[in-house]
């Protein structure tokens, strides 16, 4: 079987050394880039399955480099890793594109465990796709592809964006629970994972504003209900 491989940005040498060596001590094939505009180059050369970036890099941040990606590549999953551990700094991140948000210093098995629980549920996403095709409103949502259309206009969705609306249309009318949606998508119900989640409930009720009937109502204290 082959390693999984992974694109590791960090400006700091000692750091980005002493990771790609573990990484690979654990049969990860691991490419370390110093700044985000080398970090760009390898990822346009050659297929990643997850990126590890830190945010405060020469050449091009993180953040940039995250929404770079994205444009090519909307599924592949990135984690944050950086000093920066301020509220705004961590929801920016997710609104950049990231799947999770490390702050230094940290674990190495931290790290692991999240990077392994990341794979797995891309692993299983992609085994288990649903094969219907929800109608909400005047949308139609094919999880299988990720495609959201809309009359004749159509949104390919991350994976993320699509697992979440997949458990919104399967608790159609009903109250999806936040902590289920928190387990079931990010793993772990922690603080950053639920900062996460908000933001992909705004960016699924921005594609899904063109229907005046459909809502994602918020269920304090409870959960989110799609309403169609």
């Amino acid at each position: 079987m082959n390693n999984k491989s992974i694109l590791l940005a960090e400006d700091d040498s000692n750091l980005g050394n002493l990771l790609r060596n573990y990484l690979a001590a654990k049969n990860y094939d691991t490419t370390l880039c110093v700044n985000g505009s080398l970090a760009l180059e390898a990822f346009s050369s050659k297929p990643f399955e997850l990126c590890i970036l830190d945010i405060m890099m020469p050449e091009m941040d993180g953040l940039t480099l995250a929404k770079e990606i994205r444009l090519t590549n909307a599924d592949v999953p990135i984690i944050f890793l950086t000093a920066k551990n301020q509220k705004e700094d961590i929801l920016e991140g997710f609104k950049s594109g990231a799947d999770d948000y490390i702050t230094k210093p940290f674990s190495m098995e931290e790290l692991l465990y999240r990077i392994e629980a990341i794979l797995r549920r891309t692993v299983s996403s992609s085994v288990n796709k649903k094969e219907d095709i929800y109608i909400i409103g005047e949308y139609s949502f094919d999880p299988l592809k990720q495609i959201l259309t809309y009359k004749n206009q159509s949104i390919k969705l991350t994976t993320k964006e699509s697992e979440l609306l997949d458990l919104l249309c399967r608790h159609g009318n009903e109250i999806l629970e936040r902590n289920y949606a928190l387990k079931t998508i990010w793993i772990d119900d922690n603080y950053f994972n639920a900062r996460s989640m908000d933001v992909y409930i705004t960016r699924l009720r921005k594609y899904l504003k063109k229907d005046i009937n459909v809502r994602i109502l918020n269920v304090h204290g409870k959960g989110y209900k799609l309403i169609c």
